[in-house]
């Protein structure tokens, strides 16, 4: 994997940062969609999906040497910096930077080869937390933040460039690559390497930044930059680090599924039926479905073939010839996965439904009528066995184990009593009596893989938190940087949700400028604009680069948020989703999607020879219009990849369990943009994608079922099963009318009541015990308005003296 996304800046111009600036190419993107259009095969895509992308691509950013001095000569160096960084001449500030930020990326003048670089940039980053320089960094960070001189300044530009950011670029490309070269494990680590790994992950998770946790603070940039308050802020280069930091403090997806097998354990609840993630690592993509060329070359060659088996027929009758002329040749269907016929095979790939009288009313398997008398004419000689060693064994059984909740469970013996015995017995799941025997072996086999999770649990616990508040006492919450990240997040919590979106927006390839939406590019444009067609298309390729490098990083950070809040607990993952869906979160996936998904898979908006370190290291070639135009030689684009299955795993999250949300799906017309997306030969993706047409499948209409039997061959075979889910038929109860409002306000309801009872402390709630001493009561300090003394006469007289008093009401019985 080459080094793709240059998430640091580029060395090769020092000056200002170094940030590549290429210019734009007019119709670069335009000719790769072309390519992608008229390409008939879709390649199957080795991509493996995980936190982050190799090392090498996440960091694609020469007296004495560097590399000779001892240990503590480097020490001591690293020290005069630290004490030159405190100095309040702003150009020697910066000076100072940049030599921390050249010792931070390998000091690459001195190295010959990439791999030196890499080890040198790991041993000095780490040199550089011992002796705390992310501290002072954190502190010039502030400061540059809280500079309302230069933010002010950058309002009033007409147009900002990378110039009005260059401190605040060169402090990020520091802080990052110290975030991402600690966090990434290697075996050949030191052992005070990875003590200082464990310490600087519980710093950057701990509230010891003005009390919040570092993250806070970036938070903070997004939401100051999105309210135009500081529009010169490099975003790129901010949700990088959030992205990161984030990564880094509460774990990846590995992480995750570790932490959610302990938190079963101490909840006493039965293991997992299988690990996700090898499960799904283990998939095979399927071959996509047909695009439109092919089915229109498809259906000609089948009128061609009728029309001679007609001629044929018409020739057998007149004694030309005793046997139908030999048919043309149609392309074969692949096989799939599992040697069945192709489940994508023939799918419609137009973007609307198919339209009822364009499907065909026959029953599957019908003769054509033409074709009756050709049957009758003499076989031909059966094909040639096959050798044993060809045969494809069929896989043994599903990828996942079916699952079944408890309420499906109650569901299921509440409408067999009714039928049975005419009356119910509540949520007893236990009594049989009076039912017949295949209800019992149901019941077995259902509560055989009944599934209850961790959300479930603390359902349950939080009812019981709220009708016994004083039997139950204080509920005991655990520190964990995940419980401290929210509990920063929760005042201003849909301010950066919002701030996010409005980034993906203008960040999304199907956006469209508009002259009210917030600039992006103030990282990436040149102060200076370019004047040649190469300089043009290098500024393009960097813009689009810029721009997919956004969408990866918000994607990533959404995801890891969501996973992790839903793990602490549910209802704190229930009211991130919540402000995701009132910012419109689902249709701005949805129009992400809503492209030609492979052309901007197979993107190739980079450029190898300018990626770090490759570009410190060799001699850099003459770039020329077709070497950009011919980009690099890779068969997808990673980050692009990861994005996109990051927002189907959102999209997934949002509307899981949810009625009203999977009728947005529905009301959106999602099934025919999601359908394009499974074009994508790539296992995860498919699966995520087929995911999101099963839950929607019964609202779609019997006739668009019947037009997609093999996409619904594929959701059987692919995803996994809930065992009383009627999703192929339509017959669930849950396909009642749409009721969002009262549904999104419950679940509001029971978010607010949570909060309340967790984090507000202050509250004087219900039982909060009453205060029957007068000296005490009177000698309580009560906050009065600031104008409260100029009216204070006017108060007495109005609400005392003016009042008359009635004293014998005190002697009577109340």
């Amino acid at each position: 994997m080459q080094a793709e996304d240059m998430e640091v800046p580029m060395i090769n111009n020092l000056n200002d940062n170094g940030d590549r600036q290429r210019p734009k190419g007019k119709d670069v993107f335009k000719e790769q969609q072309k390519e992608s259009e008229s390409s008939m095969e879709s390649p199957n895509l080795e991509f493996e999906y995980g936190d982050t992308d190799t090392l090498t691509a996440e960091l694609s950013a020469r007296g004495r040497r560097w590399i000779e001095l001892m240990a503590e000569e480097q020490r001591a160096y690293v020290m005069r910096l630290l004490d030159a960084l405190e100095v309040t001449d702003r150009d020697k500030r910066l000076k100072v930077a940049r030599a921390i930020l050249y010792l931070a990326q390998g000091v690459f003048d001195e190295c010959d080869t990439e791999v030196d670089v890499l080890h040198w940039s790991r041993h000095n980053v780490f040199l550089l937390y011992d002796m705390g320089i992310f501290t002072a960094l954190l502190e010039l960070l502030s400061m540059e933040i809280d500079n309302s001189q230069a933010c002010s300044s950058a309002v009033r530009k007409p147009a900002i460039s990378l110039a009005d950011s260059t401190e605040l670029r060169v402090l990020l490309s520091i802080m990052y690559l110290m975030v991402e070269t600690i966090r990434v494990q290697t075996e050949d680590d030191r052992p005070e390497w990875r003590s200082a790994r464990e310490a600087f992950k519980n710093e950057l998770g701990s509230p010891l930044y003005n009390g919040e946790p570092f993250a806070l603070l970036l938070f903070t940039m997004v939401t100051k930059f999105c309210s135009m308050n500081a529009p010169h802020f490099p975003m790129k280069k901010v949700l990088l680090l959030l992205w990161k930091t984030i990564l880094f403090t509460l774990g990846g997806f590995e992480e995750l599924q570790e932490m959610k097998v302990r938190g079963r354990e101490r909840l006493n609840l039965p293991p997992l039926p299988e690990d996700s993630i090898k499960v799904v690592r283990a998939m095979r993509a399927a071959s996509p479905p047909a695009s439109a060329m092919e089915l229109i070359e498809q259906q000609q060659q089948q009128k061609r073939g009728r029309r001679s088996r007609r001629s044929a027929f018409v020739d057998s009758l007149e004694g030309d010839s005793p046997f139908p002329k030999k048919q043309p040749l149609v392309k074969q269907d692949s096989l799939d996965t599992y040697n069945e016929r192709d489940p994508f095979k023939n799918d419609d790939a137009r973007d609307e439904e198919e339209d009822p009288e364009d499907t065909d009313s026959g029953i599957e398997g019908e003769v054509d009528p033409l074709d009756r008398d050709v049957i009758i004419q003499p076989p031909p000689p059966p094909p040639p066995l096959k050798p044993p060693t060809e045969r494809v064994n069929f896989p043994k059984g599903l990828p996942w184990a079916p699952k079944v909740r408890e309420k499906d469970i109650e569901h299921f013996l509440e409408t067999s009593r009714n039928k049975f015995i005419g009356f119910t017995l509540g949520n007893d799941t236990e009594t049989l009596v009076g039912l017949p025997r295949p209800i019992h072996e149901s019941v077995k086999t259902l509560k055989q893989h009944k599934y209850v999770s961790i959300a479930e649990v603390q359902i349950k616990r939080e009812e019981e938190l709220q009708q016994c508040p004083l039997t139950l006492g204080e509920e005991e919450v655990e520190e964990t940087p995940t419980e401290m990240l929210y509990l920063g997040m929760l005042p201003n919590l849909s301010q950066y949700v919002i701030a996010l979106l409005k980034l993906l927006l203008a960040a999304a390839p199907t956006s469209k400028a508009k002259t009210d939406s917030i600039n992006i590019l103030a990282d990436v444009l040149p102060e200076e604009m370019p004047i040649t067609v190469l300089q043009s298309m290098k500024l393009g390729i960097d813009v689009n680069r810029h721009k997919e490098i956004i969408v990866k990083a918000i994607s990533a950070l959404l995801l890891l948020l969501l996973k992790h809040f839903k793990l602490n607990h549910i209802y704190q993952f229930e009211i991130v989703s919540q402000h995701l869906v009132f910012a419109n979160c689902i249709p701005l996936i949805l129009k992400f999607f809503n492209q030609n998904i492979m052309s901007y898979i197979s993107a190739k908006n980079s450029i190898c020879v300018l990626d770090f370190p490759h570009c410190v290291v060799h001699e850099m070639p003459e770039l020329t219009a077709e070497s950009l135009e011919a980009g690099d030689s890779n068969q997808f684009c990673w980050r692009n990849l990861f994005s996109c299955i990051n927002l189907l795993r959102i999209l997934n999250k949002l509307t899981k369990w949810k009625h009203s949300r999977t009728m947005m799906l529905v009301v959106f017309k999602s099934a025919p943009i999601l359908k394009r997306a499974l074009k994508v030969k790539q296992a995860m993706m498919q699966l995520y994608v087929l995911k999101l047409l099963k839950i929607q499948t019964k609202y779609l209409g019997r006739q668009w079922r019947k037009s997609n039997m093999k996409t619904m061959s594929a959701i059987y075979q692919k995803v996994r099963h809930r065992l009383n889910d009627d999703w192929a038929y339509g017959n669930d109860i849950d396909a009642r009318p749409w009721d969002f409002q009262a549904e999104e306000c419950a679940l509001r309801e029971s978010i607010e009541k949570f909060n309340s009872r967790r984090y507000d402390r202050n509250k004087n709630g219900d039982f909060t015990p009453v205060d029957n001493c007068l000296q005490s009561v009177l000698g309580q300090r009560v906050e009065l308005p600031e104008d409260f003394h100029y009216s204070y006469e006017m108060w007495l007289e109005r609400e005392v003296f003016s009042q008359p008093i009635q004293w014998e009401g005190l002697l009577q019985n109340p």
